[in-house]
């Protein structure tokens, strides 16, 4: 079997492997615009006829959750990500430019970091938050992302660091910049797409984040998006609309973020490849 004789092979692969990623994405958009007893009688039909109301109630009830808990992960997610991306774009250009054995075994080291699950290593960092009182306290989580985090950061960044000639930061030095002047002025612009890739991929994954918000900041102190869904379910219990639209509220900011990354993503490509 050759492409040339059967081209509607592939055509055909890709329509059944997106279809079954997007029927759950289609129940969970349709149903955000039903009525709770026409979610219960056919999760799969067309609303008939759409409302608003489901979104209307979690926005307007005071007993929703999804306000303080936008609130928090909108804090906890910008502060951890802009954190991340500047330890990460410095201690990954420190280690792409030097060579020495002990850079190498810092980046080792740090590589084993991206290999342990959150999970593993959670009993120990409740403990050592506990000692600093940072228990249950927004600081105690985006410390944590960012001591879990970093690692992932700084091999985007000291990968993508040696595609960059050095003789830019040479040429900068003889100008006579200062090597935080060359790093902020030279070499941070060009890693712009590195860096839309961090922030897409940590923003995404702390953003969706459940169980470490859960057990170190929370339930009794306060709720991210996440947790606070996972609070909600009570209280839509027989609403299943108001979950459907819940759900719905929750993921849009941070597909919203995603969405306007991947175009600076895009344009980064571009831009450095039509330069010269």
């Amino acid at each position: 079997m050759s492409g040339s004789r059967l081209p509607w092979v592939r055509p055909l692969v890709a329509l059944v492997i997106g279809a079954v990623f997007f029927v759950p994405l289609y129940i969970a958009l349709i149903n955000v615009f039903k009525a709770s007893g026409q979610v219960a009688r056919d999760t799969m039909s067309l609303p008939d006829p759409p409302t608003l109301d489901n979104l209307t109630r979690v926005l307007t009830d005071p007993g929703s959750l999804f306000w303080p808990s936008l609130r928090t992960s909108v804090v906890v997610t910008s502060l951890s990500i802009v954190i991340l991306t500047l330890l990460s774009a410095m201690l990954g250009h420190y280690l792409a430019r030097h060579t020495q054995w002990w850079s190498r075994a810092v980046m080792v080291l740090l590589l084993c970091g991206l290999m342990i699950p959150p999970q593993v290593i959670l009993i120990p960092v409740t403990q050592v938050l506990k000692s600093l009182g940072l228990m249950s306290t927004l600081q105690g989580l985006i410390l944590f992302n960012v001591g879990y985090y970093v690692p992932f950061g700084v091999f985007v960044f000291s990968g993508f660091m040696k595609g960059i000639p050095r003789e830019l930061e040479e040429a900068a030095a003889i100008d006579g910049a200062t090597r935080w002047q060359t790093f902020w002025r030279v070499v941070f612009p060009l890693l712009r797409p590195a860096t839309a890739s961090v922030l897409i991929f940590l923003g995404v994954w702390i953003w969706n984040d459940f169980l470490n918000p859960l057990i170190i900041y929370g339930p009794r102190e306060g709720t991210t998006i996440m947790t606070g869904v996972y609070k909600s379910l009570g209280q839509y219990a027989a609403d299943f609309g108001g979950m459907f639209a819940l759900m719905f509220l929750a993921t849009l900011p941070i597909l919203v973020f995603y969405l306007l990354l991947q175009k600076q993503f895009v344009k980064g490509l571009t831009g450095g490849a039509t330069k010269g």
